[in-house]
């Protein structure tokens, strides 16, 4: 296992003024999955593939297991990677796919015989070994694409968006197979998605980049339950998490957000004082899974009208106008709340989350 280490590393591309990775440090410990995640053009597969060799920084350094890599070449590194494209050679078969890497390492033919069918077991591509990729379905040639990575036995795993050609079903069962892959091999990985899913899902370590920079590093459920910023919590989360625009207000001992229609207790939070006039703005924010048409102990109201209904099986999403803004609940499949109806919406005052509504950085 080795730690991988990103020390100050930027990105800058001829012609463009403006870096796509700015000044990034960031440590992958060993024998964990580092997931990172962001919007299209945030700098994620720059980064991936800065570690693996296909891009050099502009500056900074680049170590895998303690030794500098930034300067050498891919195949030197160690590393294996699993393209979005399944990049398989079409005139070889799936055994030969496999075996592909290890032959240019000139390993010994029982041994590159044994980590194949061992892998192709594990994936279950026995069946499939003397087929050539145009006789395989998207499924099965990301399993060969995944296949010849773990042959190699490589110090570092780097996935960029392996899953992304693949349907639902597939993706889910794929998600599986990695997740399972990583916890046999205990092999350090970086893997690169736009899926908020596949990272909460897959990730021991998620990275949330937006233009190139760190908005905030933790475990899945850190990153779910304290967002560091308004960006974090929007990102994710299905259906994204409401906002509401709020003031912090003060009377005597009591500390409240106040909104259009709206005003909530911060009893725990009476350290939210302001210290000017910005910090008095706030953002609240709620999950759609935190909101209810039932009133629970000593929750707040907000009226509205049903917008748009989507029928899910087991449960319902509601989008509700209301005049503190627009409001997405999810409840159950048996809820009465039709199109057009007006309701209450309950929330919690202990569920919110607090952001200063001009930095947009998490208060509580």
């Amino acid at each position: 296992m080795s730690e991988v280490q990103l020390t100050g590393i930027r990105k800058v591309y001829d012609g463009v003024s403006r870096p796509v990775i700015p000044d990034l440090d960031l440590t992958v410990p060993a024998g964990q999955m580092a997931v990172l995640v962001g919007p299209s053009g945030c700098g994620k597969s720059t980064t991936l593939r800065m570690v693996a060799g296909l891009e050099e920084p502009t500056a900074g350094t680049i170590s895998i297991g303690g030794r500098d890599v930034t300067q050498l070449p891919p195949a030197e590194r160690d590393i294996a990677m699993v393209f979005q494209s399944y990049a398989l050679y079409p005139h070889m078969t799936v055994f030969e796919n496999m075996a592909f890497g290890l032959r240019i390492q000139h390993r010994p033919e029982a041994e590159i015989r044994r980590r194949v069918m061992a892998a192709a077991e594990s994936l279950g591509l026995e069946a499939y070994l003397e087929r050539r990729p145009k006789a395989l379905s998207g499924g099965q040639r990301q399993r060969v694409a995944i296949g010849r990575a773990v042959v190699r036995e490589p110090k570092v795993f780097l996935f960029d968006e392996p899953l992304s050609n693949l349907d639902a079903k597939l993706r889910g069962d794929m998600r599986r197979e990695i997740a399972r892959i990583h916890r046999q091999s205990k092999t350090t990985s970086m893997y690169v998605t736009h899926d908020q899913i596949e990272a909460m899902t897959l990730a021991d370590l998620i990275v949330v980049l937006k233009d190139g920079v760190i908005q905030q590093l933790g475990t899945p459920v850190d990153i779910y339950e304290r967002p560091a910023n308004r960006f974090v919590a929007g990102f994710f989360g299905t259906p994204s998490m409401n906002f509401l625009a709020a003031d912090l207000m003060h009377a005597g001992e009591r500390t409240s957000a106040r909104g259009k229609g709206f005003e909530i207790p911060l009893v725990t939070r009476a350290a939210l004082r302001p210290a000017s006039a910005a910090t008095a703005k706030l953002m609240i924010g709620i999950r759609p899974e935190r909101l209810s048409l039932t009133p629970l102990g000593d929750d707040v109201a907000v009226s509205g009208e049903v917008a748009m209904r989507e029928v899910l099986g087991a449960e319902i999403v509601l989008h509700v106008d209301s005049p503190a803004g627009s409001l997405t609940v999810r409840t159950d499949a048996a809820s009465p709340a039709r199109l057009g109806d007006t309701v209450k919406v309950w929330l919690d005052p202990m569920a919110v989350h607090l952001f200063d509504g001009t930095t947009e950085l998490r208060l509580s």
